[in-house]
């Protein structure tokens, strides 16, 4: 008798276990699946900014053809940003710095052409250049609302990876660790106004 209740202890102690295994699998592949939902939704942003800046340009060329290499370097920062791309199964670290170097790069080629627009009163005045700034400016936050959801997501995977027993789940089925969107390079450093020029 007391051998068939040893055995029977024995029996349900694995099958919790295994039932425990399957339940730590199943809440990992949901976390990196919403891992790879708000990543998704940060490249839905960034492309939404990518399909802004044509028009963005055209509208600035007309009053500001002169302004060729400005214009010039936003769209071949478009280009390159446009083109560097992420698989949200196959996010590292170098792979997050080379998207986020690409679209910094894109930023800043903006704020210069901003700074260019500021000469030319009368296309800070045309009504489609207001609007595609408005929908820019709007963009912009939504790229800072959907990293700041994606680190989120991103926490709560990578700390249910860490944890134990789940940990050692994740470790047999290769559950790996996903990077987190950082600050843009200096921006530390608040910027400098000078309004004595």
């Amino acid at each position: 008798m007391k051998k068939n209740f040893v055995w029977i202890a024995i029996l349900i102690g694995l099958i919790v276990l295994v039932v425990m295994g399957f339940s730590s699998y199943n809440g990992l592949v949901e976390k990196e699946e919403g891992v790879s939902t708000a990543w998704s939704q940060v490249e839905n942003q960034y492309q939404r900014r990518a399909d802004l800046i044509p028009n963005l340009v055209s509208t600035v060329k007309g009053y500001a053809a002169h302004e060729q290499e400005t214009l010039q370097s936003v769209i071949e920062a478009r280009s390159k940003a446009t083109s560097t791309t992420i698989n949200a199964d196959q996010m590292d670290e170098a792979a997050l710095a080379r998207f986020q170097q690409s679209q910094d790069a894109l930023s800043s080629a903006l704020s210069r052409l901003m700074i260019v627009v500021e000469k030319y009163p009368d296309l800070k005045a045309n009504e489609n250049f207001r609007d595609l700034q408005n929908q820019l400016e709007g963009t912009e936050n939504r790229i800072t609302v959907a990293r700041q959801d994606f680190n989120n997501v991103a926490k709560a995977y990578n700390t249910s990876i860490r944890k134990f027993p789940t940990s050692i789940v994740a470790a047999i089925a290769g559950f790996e660790k996903r990077p987190y969107f950082s600050a843009q390079e200096g921006s530390e450093v608040a910027p400098q106004v000078d309004f004595g020029k």
